[in-house]
């Protein structure tokens, strides 16, 4: 991965913290990482513990920035999840998982698109 993609992964992903601290939302964890995967952040949202993918662009020659989180990204970020469950013992708690879907307009605007429960877990 170049170091302006990176860079801008960084970027979405402190722009997408900010945004859930503004609702209340308790960051847990950022960048899990294992072997098999990683999670972008892992948070605390009242009762349910939510895995969060961030995905960032600058235009929409691809698309939506969440039309990315594909089945497979989705079976991996699930993989990454029951790893962290049965790490920290949390078994009992109820989870989800929340795209966050930002967009770094031209103007120097920023779209930032929650969407809650997003997927259920693909293993």
């Amino acid at each position: 991965m170049s170091k302006s993609r990176i860079k801008l992964g960084v970027q979405g992903e402190d722009l997408a913290v900010d945004y859930l601290k503004k609702k209340g939302i308790k960051v847990r964890v950022r960048n899990y990482r294992q072997k098999i995967g990683e999670v972008d952040i892992i948070a605390q949202d009242g009762q349910w513990l939510v895995f969060i993918e961030v995905k960032t662009r600058k235009s929409l020659r691809f698309g939506q920035p969440y039309e990315s989180v594909t089945l497979k990204k989705q079976a991996q970020i699930s993989r990454v999840a029951l790893d962290y469950i049965t790490r920290n013992n949390l078994h009992d708690q109820p989870i989800r998982f929340d795209v966050i879907s930002i967009l770094l307009q031209s103007d120097g605007n920023t779209d930032i698109n929650h969407l809650p429960n997003c997927f259920d877990a693909v293993l």
